[in-house]
């Protein structure tokens, strides 16, 4: 019975001394800033658990071969023996413990001062932990530092970012401060699928990035819901935008008008293409063919990337006319000038969409989305192929740089016009009665707004919806109905055309303003 009790005491004092691995992190943190210090130097001496923790390794490693880990999914360890035989110490011990395990990166508030990461200036948000989570690497009891072979840490990345770097959590010497992320002795490299962090020390690692703003899932049904009732109407309206300027174009032929008449039937062929690309994708069977597939998808993302590129110039072929009639006012005459136009603003995008099609950047483009409790799914679309390696490339030279472009330059021929509205009713436009002056001030606010339509610079809120969730909906709203704003642009020319065919005296300068 005495022998029983001693056994039972022995036991349950044995037990209640242990420091078992779950608690040390506990433990630690309620200490206070400092607490990675106290993690890494009592991790290495704790008890595991029966049963396995999750995200945790905790092992014996022999130091003379390399150790290759993985504590998740997303995140791999590759330790070469140089570093295990550092951390053993003089002694070159035979076998030295390794812990690896992720911690949540909320717990690393940053409020160091000194060797910090500062984020790019060419950046519009601050730096944020890629997942969320920080990579802890520690062996034997001795400082690992400026190694020869770099430790390889690879974390997984996602589709909302754009770029990232490595880092490590540098602790501060200062009183109540936590410390900062620092890029010390770390290089970073991307193979498109994860980051690989070389790095001649052992720590807390994590990768900074710069996310682009990202749509959960129910924003995205909201923003497509409105995406395709906007396009349908904009398809309607567009051809109907279309038979008008064909039918002023034959009752008065106006170079303006057949400008007008053109970009009508690009903005058909996007819109229209937009709305085939999304259905053909809705309908298809994942049981089909994956070669009929590819093929029908490669036709239809060659006829939207055509018909935006032909929309996009059109658009700056519109800012080109408005230079033509509002600077070279006295030598505006050009032999077969609507024939000239339709070979830039056609032959140009067919030329380009050929050579994509050829080049075989045409697919199926697959987003990736996330709903709130973090379940992801996929959004398709026949566009460019997230398979083809120079995507993103041609991406930004067709659909960002060369829009980009056009609307700077429409921007500031609209600003042309206003100057030019601006001087023309200085000069005698304004010594009318009250009544009058506030018709001409709202016929020049439509004239503005309609030239804004025209020369498609809504386009340009494409850089806002990188800032916030209600500026991916103004876009969306104003691009996609794109198509009724030209409409009520070509009513508007319908009614002044017919207003001048009843008066008898006609002001040339209001006539060209409103015309173009």
């Amino acid at each position: 019975m005495w022998l029983t009790f001693c056994l039972v005491s022995l036991v349950w004092v044995s037990t209640s001394q242990a420091h078992f691995c779950q608690n040390v992190f506990s433990d630690c943190y309620k200490r206070g800033e400092h607490w990675t210090r106290c993690y890494e130097d009592e991790i290495l001496s704790c008890s595991l658990p029966r049963h396995k923790l999750p995200n945790f390794i905790h092992r014996r490693a022999n130091s003379s071969h390399e150790a290759n880990d993985s504590p998740t999914e997303e995140h791999g360890v590759h330790i070469p023996s140089s570093a295990l035989q550092m951390s053993g110490g003089a002694d070159l011990q035979e076998e030295v413990v390794l812990v690896i395990t992720v911690f949540n990166s909320t717990y690393f508030q940053a409020t160091g001062q000194g060797r910090s990461l500062r984020p790019s200036p060419n950046t519009h948000k601050q730096p944020t932990v890629l997942g969320q989570s920080v990579l802890l690497v520690k062996a034997g009891t001795h400082p690992v530092r400026n190694l020869s072979q770099s430790i390889k840490l690879t974390f997984k990345r996602n589709k909302q970012v754009e770029n990232g770097i490595c880092v490590f959590w540098q602790e501060s010497d200062v009183q109540n401060e936590t410390g900062d992320w620092s890029v010390d002795g770390c290089h970073t490299s991307d193979n498109q699928t994860h980051f690989i962090c070389s790095c001649n020390h052992l720590s807390f690692f994590a990768v900074l990035v710069n996310p682009m703003l990202s749509v959960d899932k129910t924003n995205a049904v909201y923003l497509s819901y409105i995406t395709y009732i906007g396009s349908a109407l904009s398809v309607f309206f567009a051809a109907i935008s279309l038979i008008i300027y064909i039918c002023l174009q034959r009752r008065h032929p106006e170079k303006a008008v057949g400008v007008h008449m053109q970009l009508s039937g690009a903005l058909l062929c996007l819109h229209l293409s937009f709305l085939l690309c999304n259905f053909w994708v809705w309908q298809l069977n994942e049981e089909e063919e994956e070669e009929e597939e590819d093929l029908l998808c490669q036709v239809l993302g060659f006829f939207l990337h055509w018909s935006l590129l032909a929309c996009i110039s059109w658009m700056a072929l519109e800012g080109f006319h408005l230079y033509l009639l509002l600077v070279r006012v006295f030598n505006i005459y050009v032999r077969r000038y609507l024939l000239k136009l339709s070979v830039v603003g056609w032959g140009l995008p067919t030329l380009i969409a050929v050579v994509c099609g050829v080049s075989g950047v045409y697919g199926k483009y697959s987003l990736e989305l996330r709903d709130a409790n973090n379940r992801s799914s996929t959004a398709h679309i026949c566009w460019m192929s997230s398979h083809f390696p120079q995507r993103l490339l041609v991406s930004y030279i067709t659909t960002m740089a060369f829009p980009s472009l056009v609307v700077l330059f429409n921007f500031c021929m609209l600003g042309l016009v206003v100057f030019k509205l601006w001087v023309l009713r200085a000069h005698g436009g304004w010594n009318k009665s009250d009544e009058k002056k506030w018709s001409r001030l709202w016929k020049d606010c439509a004239t503005v707004l309609g030239l804004s339509c025209v020369l498609g610079l809504s386009w340009g809120l494409a850089s806002t919806t990188f800032i916030s969730l209600p500026a991916i909906y103004i876009f969306t709203i104003l691009n996609s109905l794109q198509g009724v704003f030209l409409f009520l642009w070509s009513m508007a020319l319908t009614w002044k055309s017919q207003s001048d065919n009843k008066s008898l005296v006609r002001d040339s300068s209001s006539q060209k303003m409103i015309t173009i």
